[in-house]
Order: C-alpha cells, then structure tokens, then sequence
C-alpha cells in the first residue's frame, strides 16, 4: 500500500486507472477514507472515472477506519489537511490536476483552489458541507461527541482539550464554506461544478450561494440523487464537465 510521508506526517493513498490526474477527496466528514468511497454512494467514482483519469485518493489524516496519521494541528486544522492534499500531487510529480470532493471534501477544494489556484483545472463539489444559521455548532458538537474521544482512545498524546480547540477554530466563528471567503469564491477563476444536496451537513443554501458567487459555476439539477434514475444523468453531466476542461494534451 503506498505512503506519502513528510515528517510526522503519513498519508496512505490509492491510484486507480491512468490518464489525466483527477483528485478525489471522499465524503464523511473527518472519517474521509478511501474504504468509505469505495463503499459509498451516491456513485461509484472510481468505476466512472478510472478509465478516463488517473483517479487519486487519501484517507484523510486521522480519520477512522483510515491508515493516515499525523499531528493534530489546532491552529490550522484545514490547513493541515490540505498541506496533505497538495503535498501528495506533489510527491507524485503531478502539477496540473482536477480535483472533486464529496461532503468535506466541498470545504476543502475551495482550500486547494485557495492555495494552488494555478494548478487546478477544473472542480467538483458534491453534496458539499457548508455553515447552517439554525445549526451553528452541528459540525462541533457531532465531532466532539464521536470523532473526538475515538482519536484521544487512538492517540493518547492528543486530549480532549486539544480536540475542543481544533474543531472550535475549524467550525466555530466561520460561516459559508468554512474555509474560503465569499470575496474569494466571487473572484475564483477556476471552474467549477457545484451538485447540491439539502440535508443538515449540506445545506443547499450555501451550495447555491457559492454557485452565484463564482464567476465559473455550474450546477447540476437539484435534486440530483432521488429518484435514483436521475443520478446517472447527473454522473453524465461531471463527465461532460471534466472533458470541457481537461487539458488538450491529455
């Protein structure tokens, strides 16, 4: 099974098919892990899309049910996972790529956007999670309750009080995407296609917000998932999405 590790850090990752490099961040909030991808719904993104790109996944780091580890860093816990992401292209010699994510995975492409702007292509956000007015501290408290206690179980050199401050600084005090600004997403020159879902952790009020905001949005059709013949249509429009945009050459 391949690593990537950088100092304290090591992040287990998989390749599938060959072609243009696509990045995929699974679904599952901070339980992102490749197994749950495999697994999950709504569909099979690697069977879709291995025979046309290089698709690359990562268990996100200290996820459970993952193989990757590294130091909770408190004060910049997005960061921290997105150093991962962009450092794993890295170690594989990849400069240009598309990337896609699922639930979590939204937050975190708009930090890729962020932090490599000219190396990503295109993106798919699906079902992206997003900050919820009635909900403020949904995402805090799920984690406080159930991935909090599991790590400290795991990794009796982080406590609970580190694990309040990591996701009081990743959830708390943010709104929107979590991760961006809306002045960024207004300016963001990448394009992107945005699949809306609408239940607590991804409100489609914030799908659809980022979508008129970004200058290079598209949206699929909402809703998209139910009834289920309608998600080969959508998986159909990701498809068309990422050749209009995949680099000539590849």
């Amino acid at each position: 099974m391949p690593f990537y590790e950088k100092g304290p850090v090591r992040i287990h990752y998989q390749e599938f098919g060959s072609g243009f490099p696509l990045l995929v961040i699974p679904g599952g909030g901070l339980s992102s892990s490749i197994a749950g991808l495999l697994r999950g719904g709504p569909f099979n993104v690697v069977e879709e899309f291995k025979g046309e790109y290089r698709v690359i996944v990562a268990d996100l780091r200290n996820a459970p049910g993952g193989q990757s580890t590294g130091p909770l860093e408190v004060d910049r816990p997005w960061d921290s996972y997105t150093d991962d992401q962009v450092g794993l292209m890295d170690h594989l010699g990849i400069d240009k790529f598309m990337v896609m994510g699922f639930c979590i995975g939204g937050p975190l492409v708009w930090n890729v956007l962020e932090r490599a702007p000219n190396r990503v292509v295109a993106a798919v956000l699906s079902q992206p999670s997003g900050w919820r007015p009635e909900m403020p501290t949904m995402n805090y408290d799920n984690n406080m309750k159930e991935w909090g206690p599991g790590l400290v179980k795991r990794r009796p050199e982080i406590t609970m009080e580190m694990v309040d401050k990591f996701l009081t600084k990743m959830y708390k005090n943010v709104d929107f995407v979590f991760t961006v600004s809306r002045d960024f997403v207004r300016k963001c020159q990448t394009p992107v296609l945005i699949m809306p879902d609408d239940i607590p952790a991804h409100p489609y009020a914030v799908a659809m917000e980022a979508a008129m905001l970004a200058p290079k949005a598209e949206v699929t059709m909402f809703p998209w998932k139910e009834p289920p013949q309608r998600i080969p249509l959508a998986v159909r429009q990701v498809r068309s999405f990422l050749r209009a945009h995949r680099p000539a050459a590849s």
